[in-house]
């Protein structure tokens, strides 16, 4: 049998396979079976997950049947052992042949690094689920998770240096050095990710299924780009993404509607630092971005609450009607005279924009206002009426899918009125 070929590829990939279909062939496999071995393993942790009372009941159901929580840390368990066997394949050539010059540490590192940012988040995220901590805390935990993250970039690439979109290149000219703020961009990245994910959650299988949806866009992406000029990037980010898909997949198949677990913040933040990492390191930050089309949205809509500009109940899901079985808007409920003159004023607004439901009245209390909660699943509960769960998630994942095929558009045919290609 003739021999696979190997060569010293060119850029920072020197002595990894020229052509990646062996790695990404044993990638897929072990993925396999990672999705295998995840819907396997969350039935058989059931009971532990109960009896450690990591669970809840299912607030959109009629049920009060106690769901086990947290199982993204199973799903991201089985993420790291496929990664960790599959730390040795990218560099086969420096055990297997004698043309490779010199091992690339370079791209070690950054296998390593990036594993041991997502290892840190996952641990991070099952605090979070065990430990019920505050908002300001899921700030700064993704901070610290993403430092491994910024120093792998800092000390393989270091570069800093953007290209200027063509409207601003009379300003600012061709190229701009960002310094450290390139630094504080990739590190609001990582936060980012992890929240987007997070507060764009609470219906049975849409915090999998939107992650799976992203998971799918940046798999293409990165195919469609193997034959481009940064290969490498694109296959590092792939080594990522198929295993995070599969593991997901076996999550979503427990998680959808009606849902057996749930994934809690654990999966949220393994998620959105497993996207940050090959958005980062794979060079296509501003691309993985136009794939939370949806997820931006949803956090520029729910801002003033996030800041409490309009008062914000801790959980914002929808309200599960018992007579009819559908979710309705839910409300946060407080005083007119608690709002600031900015609370008001965009108060006032989004109900003239038709983007809030708002409720006026009096009680044995006095003057009250509801202001439906601000988030896209409640948008879309206005727009279209009481609606049931599976039906709900489906719409969201279907927007989700549409965000995505807006965000190939970008990248592949508006992109020519911002960048020379």
């Amino acid at each position: 049998a003739a021999a696979l070929p190997v060569a010293v590829a060119a850029g920072r990939g020197s002595a990894m396979w020229p052509l990646p279909a062996l790695p990404l062939l044993i990638n897929l496999l072990g993925s396999l079976a990672g999705f295998a071995a995840t819907v396997t393993l969350i039935p058989a942790f059931r009971e532990h997950f109960v009896a450690a009372r990591l669970c809840g009941a299912d607030l959109n159901k009629a049920s009060r049947q106690p769901v086990p929580e947290s199982q993204g840390v199973i799903s991201g368990a089985v993420f790291l052992i496929i990664l960790f066997c599959f730390i040795p394949v990218p560099f086969l050539s420096c055990f297997v042949e004698e043309q490779c010059k010199a091992f690339p540490h370079h791209e070690f590192v950054a296998l390593i690094g990036s594993l041991l940012a997502i290892c840190c988040m996952i641990f991070l995220g099952f605090a979070d689920d065990v430990l019920n901590l505050r908002w300001r805390h899921k700030l700064l935990l993704p901070t610290m998770a993403s430092l491994p993250l910024l120093m792998v970039y800092f000390t393989n690439f270091g570069n800093t240096t953007i290209v200027v979109p063509k409207p601003f290149r009379m300003l600012l000219g061709m190229h701009l050095d960002l310094g450290i703020l390139y630094y504080v961009y990739m590190g609001m990245l990582a936060v980012f990710c992890t929240n987007a994910i997070n507060i764009l959650a609470g219906i049975n299988g849409l915090e999998a299924g939107q992650s799976l949806v992203i998971a799918a866009s940046i798999i293409t992406f990165n195919i469609i780009e193997l034959n481009g000029d940064y290969r490498d990037d694109h296959t590092f980010s792939l080594y990522f993404m198929i295993p995070f898909f599969f593991t997901t997949l076996g999550l979503l198949y427990h998680n959808w509607y009606p849902s057996r677990v749930f994934v809690g913040d654990t999966f949220c933040y393994f998620a959105g630092m497993t996207f940050a990492v090959v958005g980062i390191l794979g060079h296509f930050s501003k691309t993985m971005l136009l794939f939370f089309i949806p997820q931006v949205l949803n956090f520029l809509y729910s801002l003033p609450q996030l800041l409490h500009i309009i008062p914000c109940p801790r959980h914002r899901l929808p309200r599960f009607n018992h007579e009819t079985g559908k979710l309705e808007m839910s409300y946060s409920r407080f005083k007119p005279k608690s709002l600031s003159p900015l609370g008001a004023s965009i108060l006032k607004m989004s109900e003239r924009l038709r983007i809030t439901d708002v409720h006026r009245g009096v009680d044995k209390d006095g003057e009250y206002v509801e202001c439906s909660n601000m988030t896209l699943i409640n948008l879309v509960i206005k727009l279209i009426g009481p609606t049931p769960e599976r039906t709900l998630t489906i719409l969201l994942l279907m927007i989700q899918v549409g965000g995505s095929i807006v965000a190939f558009s970008i990248r592949y045919q508006l992109v020519r009125l911002f960048y020379d290609i």
